[in-house]
């Protein structure tokens, strides 16, 4: 069961009073800033990935010659 409007506002109230204004805005900030570094690393991941098929769609198969032995 979902919390209404009400209870949001004294559970954002409580959160207030124990953490304070500024306390919560850097933890706010910190928190941003973890998420867009995972979205980074997330694309840099992927980059990673396509430049790894890249590499393998212009490989060559080198097949013997077995009327040379």
């Amino acid at each position: 069961m979902m919390p209404g409007p009400f209870e949001l506002i004294i559970i954002l109230v409580i959160v207030l009073l124990l953490f304070g204004g500024k306390r919560l805005k850097n933890i706010g900030g910190d928190l941003g800033g973890a998420i867009k570094g995972f979205k980074k690393s997330m694309k840099e991941g992927e980059n990673d990935k396509l430049d790894d098929k890249e590499e393998i769609i212009e490989a060559k198969v080198v097949e013997e010659d077995k009327n040379k032995k």
